[in-house]
């Protein structure tokens, strides 16, 4: 899978009629307040994909905080865009990493793999003096074929089906910081505590000063693993996980799933149970 790309490649491709750039800048306290920064100046070229009203659908009793958009809304989306098959996206954020990542699990998932995330997202090009504009692009419709990648997703039936099998040949990874993992803090959910069974790998651990590290550091991250494994990975609602899974596939690891109603899901299932502690 193809992961990420420097602002020096970015910057020599922005003339590139098959390059499309996505801002995906988000503030899960402000929603408008992504939208509102991409008005005020963003990379030259790039369109705005909205992290609910784009990346995600409508919210409803399960499927989470952040449901996936439905599949035919989204290939409208992308076709709006001007996005086919050929073009190559390059997703940006603030430079958090996880609503770049988003889109790059998404595009990969209804089978788009010329999709990259821009290291370090709109921090590193505005620190780099990088030309930025206020001008809103509109691009010809275009056609997408979907091809689902189900490969990369776990649904609420798998995760319960290994959770109550007790299954140790997949191992589940949480994505959250330590505090919402262990049930001490939950700013956000209903319940605190994990998924039975999960351990804890926090989704920031895998950035250096705003940057992804290595696929060698992520190894290194996750060397506990083996690299046969099966792995879910998992957050509160379906977005810091991906940047874990883009990690993961960084360091080698190949049978990797993405359960994307994730926390928030789990726990609208009343009869669920949760761990706390490690």
């Amino acid at each position: 899978m193809n992961l990420i790309v420097e602002k020096e490649w970015l910057k020599e491709r922005l003339e590139n009629e098959n390059v499309r750039i996505v801002d995906c800048r988000y503030n899960l306290s402000s929603s408008g307040e992504g939208y509102e920064l991409y008005l005020k100046d963003h990379i030259p070229g790039a369109i705005y994909f909205h992290l609910g009203k784009d990346l995600s659908g409508p919210v409803s009793l399960h499927g989470g905080r952040h449901p996936l958009p439905d599949v035919q809304k989204f290939k409208e989306t992308i076709q709006n865009a001007g996005i086919s098959n050929d073009t190559t996206v390059i997703a940006y954020d603030g430079g958090e990493g996880s609503y770049s990542a988003r889109l790059w699990w998404l595009l990969n998932y209804v089978g788009h793999e010329k999709v990259y995330v821009l290291n370090g997202g709109y921090r590193a090009w505005y620190d780099a003096g990088l030309t930025l504009n206020k001008e809103v692009p509109e691009y010809p419709k275009t056609e997408f074929d979907i091809k689902l990648n189900e490969e990369i997703f776990a649904s609420y039936n798998d995760v319960k089906k290994i959770v109550e099998a007790k299954c140790q040949e997949t191992v589940i990874i949480d994505s959250r910081e330590n505090k919402r993992y262990l049930g001490l803090e939950e700013p956000i959910d209903k319940k605190a505590g994990h998924i039975p069974g999960a351990i804890n790998k926090v989704w920031t651990k895998g950035f250096e000063n705003g940057s992804f590290k290595s696929g060698e550091d992520q190894a290194k991250r996750f060397s506990d693993i083996n690299k046969d494994t099966q792995i879910i990975v998992y957050c509160g609602s379906g977005v810091t996980a991906t940047p874990n899974f883009m990690a993961l596939k960084s360091a080698g690891y190949k049978n990797v799933k993405l359960y994307a109603g994730s926390f928030s899901d789990w726990i609208s299932y009343e009869e669920n149970k949760v761990e706390t502690g490690e």
